[in-house]
């Protein structure tokens, strides 16, 4: 299979750095920016971070041309590759490569500490990245070293299921079917010692409405029933008869 192709991705460009030959380090001391020429810089230019795969590189290039002046590989950060002064945190100290192998230390500064802010972000930002994607990738191996769980069946393999009987209450005896007229088949009649259910609703029976008379007069009857009852009791003159 081919290799993976890397791209090269563009995390940071500032368009003006300065560039200082420096002293060796004195013993296990820290570089000292106070310790270089700052109002004379040997070099000016523009810088941009780039990154192809998990490497950064600091690149110095001209202004107008963007020509490359020097160029320094980071492969871990903090590291040799970038180290911060001790006295300043608008200068770095960083080690640029040639095609042939041989390395130099050189001082970059900026005139604006934003800048040198973006610097050191862009830098952390990719090699917290470079760790995730290892982490990632390693627990990504581990899932694949361990050993699958075959849940297959085997040649000639079966399965059993075991399914629990269907039981009558004890001491009960099947009872015959009953035929009916016809030759249908019936239910036999539940146990007497069954409680009728008394959560069904009990029926209903609905009277059946009362003849209406076919007269117009609704209330004919009422008056004619008064008159016709024999032996009834007169009315109350106050009664009025409809």
């Amino acid at each position: 299979m081919a290799a993976e192709l890397e791209y090269e991705s563009v995390l940071c460009v500032k368009p003006d750095v300065s560039v200082y030959r420096i002293p060796p380090r004195a013993s296990n001391r820290g570089y000292r920016a106070s310790d270089w020429k700052l109002d004379q810089p040997d070099w000016t230019g523009r810088l941009r971070i780039t990154s192809k795969g998990k490497i950064a590189y600091i690149k110095l290039e001209d202004k107008v041309s963007g020509e490359l002046f020097a160029q320094a590989p980071v492969e871990q950060y903090p590291g040799i590759a970038v180290e911060t002064v001790t006295d300043s945190s608008r200068y770095f100290v960083i080690r640029i490569q040639d095609g042939t192998g041989r390395s130099a230390f050189i001082g970059i500064g900026f005139s604006d500490r934003g800048d040198a802010f973006d610097f050191n972000v862009s830098l952390q930002d990719h090699f917290k990245w470079v760790k995730q994607e290892s982490e990632i990738s390693k627990e990504s191996q581990e899932m694949d070293n361990r050993p699958k769980l075959d849940l297959g069946f085997k040649e000639g393999q079966t399965i059993k299921l075991s399914i629990g009987n269907i039981t009558t209450k004890k001491g009960g005896a099947s009872r015959p079917k009953t035929t009916a007229a016809g030759g249908l088949s019936l239910l036999p009649p539940p146990p007497g010692d069954i409680l009728l259910d008394l959560d069904s609703p009990a029926p209903v029976t609905t009277p059946a409405p009362a003849p209406v008379s076919a007269s117009n007069d609704l209330w004919g009857d009422f008056s004619t029933a008064s008159s016709s009852v024999p032996n009834q009791a007169p009315q109350p003159s106050n009664w009025v008869q409809f």
